[in-house]
């Protein structure tokens, strides 16, 4: 039996939620450098190819201006994956939450295996991309995402 379970990170900064709404949103300057498309508005697509490790593509299904985006994973490739394909079909939500004393936002993958090794490196990149590069980018505005090859 297949166990799903949802990872989620945690972060808070001195910052607007219209500003964290902007960061969250520039997926080239906090994601990777290979991203193509947009994910502003709600069916906006954008996909990333880094022929190394991964692609996928993605589509934005909520959008609420200074309160939360989410995206449906249209389609994924690990390398590294057991399942290869293991992403395809769940979703990932950042949750604004209004400012109190900064602005936490809250990001979910939805839907990833528990157990396999997708799981675990995906989980070790979401929160270096989340933490570290989406925290750079709105706390300094310059991001650390994937370099181009």
């Amino acid at each position: 039996m297949t166990t799903y379970s949802d990872f989620t990170t945690e972060i808070t900064v001195d910052r607007t939620p219209h500003d964290v709404l902007l960061a969250v949103t520039d997926v080239r300057a906090r994601f990777s450098e290979t991203i193509t498309g947009e994910a502003t508005t709600v069916g906006d697509e954008f996909s990333s190819v880094d022929q190394r490790i991964t692609s996928s593509r993605l589509r934005a299904t909520d959008v609420v201006p200074g309160r939360r985006v989410a995206w449906h994973v249209d389609e994924a490739y690990r390398d590294f994956a057991e399942e290869y394909d293991e992403w395809a079909g769940t979703s990932v939500t950042f949750e604004i939450a209004p400012p109190g004393v900064g602005t936490t936002l809250r990001f979910t993958h939805h839907g990833p295996t528990l157990g396999l090794a997708c799981y675990r490196v995906c989980a070790q990149g979401w929160t270096g991309c989340i933490n570290t590069s989406l925290h750079a980018l709105m706390t300094t505005g310059t991001g650390r995402p994937i370099p181009a090859p």
